[in-house]
């Protein structure tokens, strides 16, 4: 099975987090935390500066590793970084995604979250 290495954005801003709507693909409408790809020759800090500043225009400050997700997906086997982050500079302007929305601890139920995400909203309700 083909694996892939991403890394996701844990951005929280005063108690309630930045969620994003997958405007393409398999899972088109579901929502998931920002992120992608890590290159080859990046550290997952920098591949997820990289990201955001690609799908977001906004530069983000990489914090504390909050959680490592192992999900096989029907095609591919995914290993996901994900990591609390603040905005440093820009405003999180949609380039690549459908929408996006910031979540409150009552509102995480409220959207459809990737499978390989559901783990992560569990985590995070911990320090929400």
């Amino acid at each position: 099975m083909k694996e892939i290495k991403v890394v996701a954005a844990i951005i929280v801003k005063d108690g309630r987090l930045f969620a994003t709507q997958r405007g393409y693909g398999d899972y088109k409408d579901w929502w998931e935390f920002p992120g992608g790809k890590i290159e080859p020759g990046e550290t997952p800090e920098q591949a997820l500066k990289r990201e955001i500043k690609e799908e977001l225009d906004t530069e983000i400050s990489v914090g504390d590793h909050l959680i490592t997700v192992e999900y096989d997906y029907p095609k591919f086997h995914m290993t996901m970084g994900c990591y609390l982050c603040s905005v440093v500079s820009g405003k999180l302007t949609l380039l690549e995604h459908e929408a996006a929305k910031w979540l409150g601890p009552d509102e995480l139920e409220s959207v459809k979250w990737l499978p390989s995400d559901i783990e992560v909203v569990e985590k995070i309700r911990g320090i929400l």
